[in-house]
């Protein structure tokens, strides 16, 4: 590895390692070196160093001490870009990447389908009640199918919370094949906005009134953490179906499990926990109106290859000094200009006006 190289590292997997390698081996100024957790200490310490962008592994996988924040910075003084492996980025520590002059990216909209998919097959899936049938008839004979009337989608509300990429997309298939009434809660779009995803903009407590699906697409934020609580569950439909495909934390998990237990919503779909691998012991996975997956409704091929490739593209864009295309903190690019130039030996270019 030369010693003017723009330097990328990561540990262990890129989603799609291949279609990430492949992507840099095309060019000849930025090279990238895979790191592993188990390995040297001093080593890996080295190479982050060294490092001017890093690719940081999804929460689930992320191992301390490596998490993007002041002790790793302080361990960092050449990095210039942290990227995240997907659109979540709430492991990072933007505000002080942002202090350090710190550019982060994210890969938003690189897993839109994958997700959106998975949201809708939730969905039917708990309203369909197949999870329950489905445990039934490996224990059982004889099982009395009428105990298991679903009820359909067509026709029905659909709330979405975060009508984003993945919100939009969502709004779009439920538009399509179920002729679904989709209203939506998003306090940073307008109604004109929304109404140019296909959906109707409704403020928060009509949306948890007024569903007969909830599907939530924010990110977890200050403001979202534990947004769904014992009130809000109470508040909702007792024929609702709750999904979740965000991120753990939005939901009090616990109100959810006594939400269930009490029947105040048919069923749900959890995909996301506060605590990531979850343990089979979780309250969760005693119920049988609930469907869990292990946080994998954005893990697709095509969006592994499209997460992988395209952070590969943008970081190379970064480290050539150009604006990337999904930029998390664009408030930081003057500072970022100036450790890029003091780092990097030029200036980037300016934001666009």
């Amino acid at each position: 590895m030369s010693d003017n190289a723009r330097r990328v590292v990561f540990f262990e997997e890129w989603m799609d390692t291949k279609s990430a390698i492949e992507t840099f081996d095309a060019v000849e100024d930025v090279q990238v070196q895979r790191l592993e957790y188990a390995g040297d200490k001093a080593e890996n310490d080295a190479a982050m160093a060294r490092a001017h962008g890093y690719q940081v592994q999804s929460r689930t996988e992320l191992q301390e001490p490596w998490f993007p924040n002041e002790d790793l910075l302080a361990r960092a003084p050449n990095l210039v870009a942290v990227s995240s492996t997907g659109a979540g980025y709430d492991y990072i520590d933007v505000a002080a990447m942002t202090a350090a002059g710190v550019a982060v990216v994210n890969q938003t909209g690189a897993n839109r389908e994958a997700v959106a998919e998975h949201a809708l097959g939730m969905m039917l899936a708990v309203s369909k009640q197949m999870i329950q049938a489905d445990r039934r008839l490996r224990r059982e004979a004889n099982v009395n199918r009428m105990e298991y009337t679903g009820v359909e989608m067509q026709g029905k509300t659909l709330g979405i919370v975060g009508i984003g990429m993945i919100g939009s997309r969502t709004a779009e298939l439920c538009n399509l094949a179920f002729n679904m009434n989709v209203i939506a809660y998003d306090p940073y779009q307008s109604a004109a906005e929304i109404a140019a995803k296909g959906a109707t903009k409704v403020e928060f407590d009509d949306l948890l009134a007024k569903s007969d699906f909830i599907t939530v697409h924010c990110p977890r934020t200050e403001e979202t953490l534990n947004m769904f609580g014992a009130d809000q569950f109470r508040a909702m439909k007792d024929t609702a179906v709750f999904v979740i495909t965000a991120r753990g934390g939005i939901v009090d998990e616990d109100a959810l499990v006594a939400a269930l237990k009490a029947r105040d919503i048919v069923g749900a779909g959890v995909d996301v926990f506060w605590e990531e691998p979850t343990h089979p012991d979780h309250p969760l996975m005693k119920l049988d109106n609930v469907l869990l997956t292990p946080h994998h409704a954005g893990i697709t091929h095509e969006a592994a290859y499209n997460m992988s490739a395209g952070g590969a593209e943008q970081l190379i864009e970064l480290l050539r000094g150009q604006v990337p295309p999904r930029l998390v903190n664009p408030e930081v690019w003057p500072a970022f200009q100036d450790r890029f130039e003091r780092i990097m030996g030029f200036r980037p270019v300016d934001l666009p006006q």
